[in-house]
């Protein structure tokens, strides 16, 4: 509830601090004194645009406080939502500066306007004869019915439910395009893929057959080669062999007289070793050399293949055309997986859409079950508001999505008078009748959950005599469940305040202020007599104040 507000240079306003208490509060005053101004300087705290008119001395700041008690609100998820401290005690602070710019805190932290206007929602509501809208709402009357029914927690089940097929709902899209993508794509893919596989990919088997290729193209030379290379090697008379054999023996024969022949000896021993190992890997490579024009034909093959690979996928190398079958896999083996999982999730979904569907029966049924006693309430109400024949028919219809407030849309439908049809309240309600309406739902919805505190902007215009005295009782008693703030013309309604506020003017210095002051006991007789009476205050009417105060 509104605790405290401090409004300072802001239209007719120069300084006002104002403490509210629970119950009803009574605001009066003459037509033009300003209550509407704070109205304004209320709705400026809570959101509202503002713009430098709003400032009564353009060279000063304007600011506006209000102090809230929340701890019975249930707002802790929202300030966590919001990223702000939850405070049972919440300050909330708007300041307009000389240059037109706005800012806006709630316990000290700047916030947006969005946000401001958020919090301020679920923390005062204003109804006046031509703020009846949210009534004519299907989401607002449903709201109604679920308070009535106290389907708070199951709602909150179901939405969470909702929300969770939604996102299974998505996901199942987004995977579904995904396989259809893949698998127009799949036969394609599967054959360059398959391409790959029967390719000898391996690291350097390009130079591999580059080798081979060369070695069996000219296997006639080098056959030729090899053995000239392996006849002057081992030729019996003038062979390579038959030479250093001979020369090593010279020099063993002087190796004794010097170091330095031994040496020489040594190395012609080494050479002729290594000698004789060439000559004997020689003659094996003469003999496994041989002509074969098959499989000089495949290694040819499987060489073009791998270049031609490489053309076909763009690449330059044999580890990029790895690199190319590898993706290849991965996607042959993604279409596959994808089959599973959207299997898995559509059981998911089913499983959701079997919760959802009973979540949304439970709902239907406990909204069927309180109909007849809200119609019977708000008939009651009604007909003490001046409206006795008043009726209301609501029917809930089931349709085929799970919509955010179940599996239903609600109908509802009002006719004022005897043998008029039955319509929409937007269309066949008028602005006093929708403005009773919209307190009598207030005033049961009062008794089920914890609303804003609300602030009546003079509804009871054009009512009197005992449809006002009916308003006021009403008021009063929402005022023994929540905080109720009413500007009112009426005496009765004024009356029935536990507290009572007065806007007046006064002038100082040349200027005009609005000023609001709380009543005593004696002069809320005064008021309320001035109220019937006007100016004059006469005995009868200080008489008949009495008698509605008490």
């Amino acid at each position: 509830m509104l605790t405290e507000l401090t409004i300072a240079n802001f239209a007719l306003i120069d300084h006002l601090e104002v403490n509210f208490s629970k119950g009803m509060t009574s605001i009066t005053g003459e037509t033009g004194a300003g209550k509407s101004i704070l109205l304004g300087g209320l709705a400026l705290v809570l959101g509202k645009r503002a713009d430098l008119s709003t400032l009564k001395d353009k060279s000063k700041k304007c600011y506006v406080d209000a102090t809230f008690s929340i701890a019975a609100y249930d707002l802790k998820p929202f300030f966590d939502s919001v990223d702000l401290d939850y405070e049972s005690i919440t300050n909330i602070r708007r300041e307009i500066v000389p240059s037109g710019k706005s800012r806006a805190f709630i316990n000290d932290t700047p916030v947006t306007l969005d946000i401001l206007q958020q919090l301020g929602e679920q923390l005062i509501d204003v109804h006046s004869q031509h703020q009846t809208l949210s009534l004519t709402q299907e989401s607002y009357q449903l709201e109604v019915l679920d308070a009535l029914a106290e389907n708070g927690a199951l709602l909150q089940t179901y939405q969470q439910e909702r929300d969770k097929y939604i996102a299974l709902s998505k996901k199942i899209t987004t995977l579904q395009a995904q396989k259809t993508s893949l698998e127009e794509e799949r036969d394609y893919n599967r054959f360059l893929l398959e391409e790959l596989q029967k390719a000898p990919l391996e690291k350097g088997v390009l130079e591999q057959l580059e080798e081979e290729i060369q070695q069996l193209s000219h296997v006639e030379e080098i056959e030729m080669q090899l053995s000239k290379s392996i006849q002057i090697i081992e030729e019996e008379q003038l062979g390579i062999q038959v030479q250093l054999t001979e020369v090593r023996n010279a020099l063993q024969r002087v190796a004794a007289v010097s170091d330095r022949y031994q040496s020489l000896a040594t190395r012609l021993e080494s050479s002729l070793i290594e000698l004789n190992d060439l000559s004997v890997e020689l003659n094996h490579s003469l003999e496994q050399l041989e002509a074969n024009p098959m499989r000089l034909e495949e290694v040819n093959g499987q060489y073009q293949l791998l270049n031609d690979l490489m053309k076909k996928h763009h690449v330059q190398t044999i580890e990029e055309l790895i690199e190319k079958k590898a993706v290849l896999e991965e996607k042959d083996i993604q279409t596959t997986s994808l089959d599973d999982t959207v299997t898995n999730l559509l059981a998911q979904q089913n499983t959701s859409v079997a919760q959802l569907s009973k979540l949304s029966t439970q709902l239907s049924e406990n909204r069927a079950q309180v109909i007849p006693s809200f119609i019977d309430q708000m008939t009651q109400i009604l007909a003490l508001l001046g409206m006795p024949n008043a009726r209301f028919k609501l029917s809930l219809h089931l349709v085929e999505n799970y919509l955010s407030h179940g599996k239903e849309q609600l109908e509802l439908t009002f006719s004022a008078n005897k043998g008029s049809d039955f319509g929409s309240l937007k269309k066949v309600a008028s602005g006093g009748e929708l403005s009773r309406i919209m307190l009598a739902v207030k005033a049961i919805l009062s008794q089920y959950k914890t609303l804003p505190s609300i602030i009546f902007d003079e509804i009871d215009t054009g009512v009197s005599g005992e449809v006002a005295h009916k308003i006021a009782e009403i008021m009063h008693h929402m005022g023994q469940y929540m905080q109720v703030i009413t500007i009112t013309h009426l005496p009765q309604v004024a009356a029935k305040g536990a507290h009572h506020f007065k806007v007046f003017k006064e002038t100082k210095g040349g200027s005009t202020f609005t000023q609001l002051k709380k009543l005593a006991s004696q002069d809320r007789i005064s008021e309320v007599a001035q109220m019937l009476s006007g100016e004059a205050l006469t005995e009868a009417a200080l008489q008949h104040a009495k008698e509605l105060l008490n």
